[in-house]
This record gives C-alpha cells, structure tokens and sequence, in this order.
C-alpha cells in the first residue's frame, strides 16, 4: 500500500462520522472539577468538566480540539461517559492504550467502538490525541474525588 492509501484507510468514513457527531460537547457551568489536556507532538487539546456523585460521573462536558481521530475517540469515550467509575475510565484508558501501543485488543464494555481506531497503532504520533478525552476525564475523576474528600 502507498503513503496516501494508508492515509486514506486511518481517516475511514466511520471515523470522520465519529468526529463530526461528538456527543456531551458543552461545557459546564460551576463543574466540580475541570481539566485540561495537550498532546505536544500535534497541540491537540482536551478540556473536560465532571461532577461526580458517589463516585460515579453525574454530569460532563468537553472541549475538543484534535485531530479526527481525537474526535473520534473523543466521541466513542462520552457516548458512554455518564454513570461510570473512575476505575472504568481508567480501564478504558489502559485497555485503549494497550491496543494502540501493544496490539491488544479494543476497549471493552462499556467503551466499544475503538476498533475503528485499530489502523491508528502504525501512526505513533497520532496515539497521544486519540488518548486525550480518557487522561483528561481521568485526571478529572480524580481531582473531583480528591475535592470531596477535602
């Protein structure tokens, strides 16, 4: 395959449908925590705003500015963001990783629908992007629970 097949194959239409109906975008007014994250290889940002209630995320919103791909995974990870534990983000996030950096497979139960992201592991430099929504809801969780606790 050439350069720009393979290029073609990463920006599958699946994906940009992803990137262009990504869900919970609003931010929050007064959230319990809010955080911002950056990937320095591309500047693609993700900003999340979260309440949690009895450790479970109440209400979310985020500030996407990335590529298709961070869109994308942006999309599939607030499709199914409402009601979960920090440890479900936080297995999410591993479990995306792992299928980016390690072969593994894709993000289970709750968070399906990364396999679109499979053609993404030859493109290191995208991988950082395509994990931002998961660190920064993550971060997120806890900075909320850490408040809490105060």
């Amino acid at each position: 395959m050439t350069q720009e097949t393979d290029l073609i194959k990463l920006y599958s239409q699946r994906i940009l449908a992803l990137a262009a109906d990504i869900p919970l975008t609003d931010r929050l007014d007064a959230p319990q925590a809010t955080v911002r994250k950056r990937a320095p290889l591309c500047g693609s940002t993700v900003t999340v705003d979260l309440d949690v209630e009895r450790g479970r995320i109440t209400r979310f919103g985020q500030d996407v500015k990335a590529c298709a791909l961070g869109q994308a995974s942006a999309g599939l990870m607030a499709a199914n963001i409402l009601g979960r534990s920090r440890e479900e983000v936080e297995t999410g996030r591993d479990q995306l990783r792992a299928m980016l950096k390690d072969g593994a497979p894709p993000p289970q139960a709750p968070f399906t629908g990364y396999e679109v992201l499979e053609p993404a592991r030859d493109y290191k430099n995208r991988h950082a992007s395509i994990l931002l929504a998961f660190e920064a809801t993550a971060d997120a969780m806890a900075e909320a629970e850490a408040a809490a606790c105060a």
